[in-house]
């Protein structure tokens, strides 16, 4: 006799419904934020992940989406003076994305804004790395 896949879905369908309920307040999250500084929902998510100097496939990867969707975002950003694209010191075939100084100064006020009335912010520091520790694992577990 065989045991019913049935209560292991019922717990995967409500764990994968919780896991996209908070993606989607993050996104709205993001949105609602980047609408004050007058930017779109992609040019936050850049933005954001602009830790440093990188390249565009580097920025696409962190962004999640593919390099074609991430020249567009740049582009805008370049024209409001946000993002340069400068010479990559080591691979002459690449370009590395810089920000400007009031590329810098935007995605600080950016990352107040984020983190304020975040979705996340009824979480401990302890408990985020808990959740990021345990999705890491299910995303690298294929």
């Amino acid at each position: 006799m065989t045991t019913s896949p049935e209560p292991q879905a019922v717990a995967e369908r409500e764990l994968c419904g919780l896991v996209n309920g908070l993606a989607q307040q993050i996104a709205d999250h993001v949105r609602e934020r980047a609408v004050t500084l007058g930017l779109t929902s992609a040019q936050a998510t850049a933005l954001r992940e602009m830790t440093g100097p990188m390249t565009m496939g580097e920025l696409a990867e962190r962004m999640s989406c593919e390099p074609s969707n991430a020249t567009f975002v740049v582009d805008k950003l370049e024209k409001q003076g946000l993002i340069e694209r400068r010479a990559h010191p080591t691979d002459r075939r690449a370009k590395q994305l810089v920000l400007t100084a009031e590329g810098s100064t935007l995605r600080e006020r950016l990352l107040e804004l984020l983190v304020r009335e975040s979705p996340l912010a009824g979480l401990t520091t302890q408990q985020q790395r808990v959740l990021q520790d345990l999705l890491e694992q299910a995303i690298t577990h294929r």
